[in-house]
């Protein structure tokens, strides 16, 4: 009985693993404040669950949107992500909530300020170097549902 529970498990972890493989993003284009980001789009939940994780490398101007279904106080964690990176959480009107950098590998839990409908991440400190901050707007959001 305890082979086969391993076996089902095993069998379960690689069909979910392929699954995310399987995932693909539209790319899109934001301003936030006046700073371009070209961002793949994650609207849907099984591109919320990758995310960027198992990615060794993300251009300099270029992270990820995140669409959540409802507002709330929506958090990330970096759980097989495997470069640093920084989360803005955003408002249904476009405000930066705020901003928190994430370390690689972790399971920390990085949370929205408030009640957030998006959350972009893009490299370690790329909203510090172009002097983004809470209260910014980013413009060029798709329409909540």
């Amino acid at each position: 009985m305890k082979a086969s529970a391993v076996l089902a498990a095993i069998v379960l972890y690689a069909a979910s693993v392929a699954a995310l493989a399987d995932v693909s993003f539209k790319t899109s284009q934001v301003k936030v404040g006046p700073h371009a980001l070209k961002v793949e789009v994650a609207a849907e939940e099984p591109q919320r669950m990758q995310g960027l994780m198992n990615r060794t490398r993300l251009g300099r101007e270029d992270g990820m949107l995140f669409i959540f279904d409802e507002p709330g106080y929506h958090s990330m964690w970096m759980k097989n992500t495997l470069i640093p990176l920084s989360v803005a959480f955003i408002d249904r009107n476009g405000l930066i909530l705020n901003i928190l950098d994430m370390e690689p590998q972790t399971l920390d839990s990085h949370m929205a300020a408030g009640p957030a409908v998006y959350a972009i991440e893009t490299n370690k400190g790329w909203f510090a170097a172009k002097k983004v901050k809470a209260g910014d707007k980013v413009t060029g959001l798709p329409a909540p549902r």
